[in-house]
């Protein structure tokens, strides 16, 4: 392992994830003060019942909740509590459950299959919902039972409230429960700039995966059972999959701190306007494309391989092989408008 000269990160540029940046000041606040002497363990401490009291409130509902420590424990336990083994996930051909989960689905629910569909800009086309679930109604075939959407989708795209109600729709019509991957659905909420409710529950969710860590959370994320009827034993699914956090206080400290400061908002807000920034300077350079509508907080570009491998020599570090091709640059909660005038910079120099 090659040393490091200090103890900094030899990072020098990075728009690869926000998962890269640190922990903001109001979530570490929030764990500092939970740090303060003793507490029961395993949530039956004060930070976890007022943490979930906070995101009842946030939503408007009385809900399940329930704190695990990354998105895909929540994303396949989630699923897990809607579907039995033999039946099946409708989702988008791009969606995380799919393509970044190494399965962890169909592993948590014991062989639930995963039926992909098509859709532009990372959404679901609802006909080609409609079509796999008629697709086959024999015994033979994995019965469906869920449909699973991403908001914000993993093309930093958008379901507006009427396309989610439209989705709810359909799912109700062919008795189908909702999931929804909200890794950064505060950045849904912010960019739509609507009540948590509205694209949620109220749209026909039946469970979201409520994104902390994106957002600048040190760890974990909430999973909000709005059907609370398939929250049943959801405690002991944590436990099993190695998920129940002895000293849960410092997973839902911090989401006193971040829901009653507002941070968790103007964090997503931040990130999604830098985007709107990097997009906007994008489409000034005429050899760089940007490849889907910038909703979010992440921007797409298409340019050439020798631009992408100039660019990443000049210490920039960000992914290719998420979504169709091109380059993906995530902007997060500490994003410095400065650091993306120099990204624009040495596109430009790169492209030149």
């Amino acid at each position: 392992m090659k040393k490091k000269e200090s103890g900094h990160s030899e990072l020098k540029h990075h728009f690869a994830s926000d998962n890269y940046a640190g922990i903001c000041n109001e979530a570490w606040a929030a764990m500092a003060e939970a740090n303060r002497g003793m507490a029961s363990s395993y949530g039956d401490d004060y930070w976890t019942a007022e943490a979930c009291e906070k995101i009842r409130e946030l939503f408007e509902t009385d809900c399940e909740v329930f704190f695990v420590f990354n998105g895909t424990a929540a994303n396949s336990l989630a699923l897990a509590s809607l579907c039995q083994s033999y039946h099946s996930i409708v989702c988008h051909e791009m969606a995380h459950i799919e393509t970044d989960e190494c399965g962890a689905s169909e592993f948590f629910s014991n062989g639930t299959k995963v039926l992909l569909v098509p859709g532009e800009n990372g959404k679901i086309d609802l006909d080609a919902v409609e079509h796999t679930i008629h697709k086959r109604t024999d015994i033979h075939y994995p019965k469906p039972k869920a449909l699973s959407i991403t908001q914000a989708t993993e093309l930093g795209t958008l379901y507006s409230v009427q396309e989610l109600q439209a989705i709810g729709e359909l799912a109700k019509k062919h008795s189908l429960r909702v999931h929804m991957d909200g890794a950064r659905f505060a950045n849904a909420v912010a960019s739509l700039n609507v009540a948590p409710k509205e694209i949620s529950w109220q749209a026909g969710v039946d469970v979201l995966t409520f994104g902390g860590t994106k957002n600048g959370f040190a760890i974990g994320e909430a999973v909000v059972f709005f059907n609370k009827e398939l929250a049943f034993e959801f405690d002991y699914r944590c436990k099993q999959a190695g998920q129940l956090a002895s000293k849960m206080r410092f997973l839902t400290a911090p989401w006193i701190g971040m829901l009653e400061s507002g941070a968790w908002l103007k964090n997503a807000a931040h990130a999604n306007n830098c985007a709107r920034l990097l997009e906007s300077e994008i489409r000034k350079i005429p050899q760089v494309r940007v490849m889907f509508p910038s909703q979010a907080n992440s921007v797409f570009l298409e340019m050439a391989p020798e631009a992408l491998e100039a660019l990443r020599g000049r210490g920039w570090h960000f992914y290719t092989f998420i979504g169709s091709g091109g380059a993906r640059f995530m902007c997060s909660w500490d994003t410095d408008t400065a650091e993306v005038a120099n990204l624009v910079a040495d596109i430009k120099a790169s492209v030149a």
